[in-house]
């Protein structure tokens, strides 16, 4: 399974971003998604995720302002990012989780500008 993510780049504090993860080969839809972080010199952590029933978790930091989604036929999983602070400037990763599968795309750089 590929994944490929979209959607970076630079914004001012306060704009929105929504970020895109396409999946290719099979197990998408019976798949956790989730979407990680890791900014400079920090560790890779845990933004949000969904499941196959579409429960959701998300950080505590994000909580209010970020919103994952998933649509199954098109295989991608989404994370809408409003209100956006200096302190999310990362390079956010996709991920798939099902029994032994365990990928990470390559990232996309988010960049907010103070």
């Amino acid at each position: 399974v590929q994944l490929v993510e979209s959607g970076g780049g630079l914004v001012q504090a306060g704009g929105s971003l929504r970020l895109s993860c396409v999946a290719t080969g099979t197990f998408f839809s019976i798949a956790t998604m989730g979407w990680y972080r890791q900014a400079p010199g920090k560790q890779r952590d845990l933004v949000a995720s969904i499941d196959r029933n579409e429960n959701t978790n998300y950080a505590d930091s994000v909580k209010g302002r970020f919103a994952i989604s998933r649509d199954n036929a098109k295989n991608t999983v989404y994370l809408q990012m409003n209100s956006l602070k200096s302190e999310d400037t990362a390079v956010y990763y996709c991920n798939i989780n099902y029994n032994a599968l365990d990928n990470f795309g390559k990232g996309t750089l988010v960049t907010v500008s103070s």
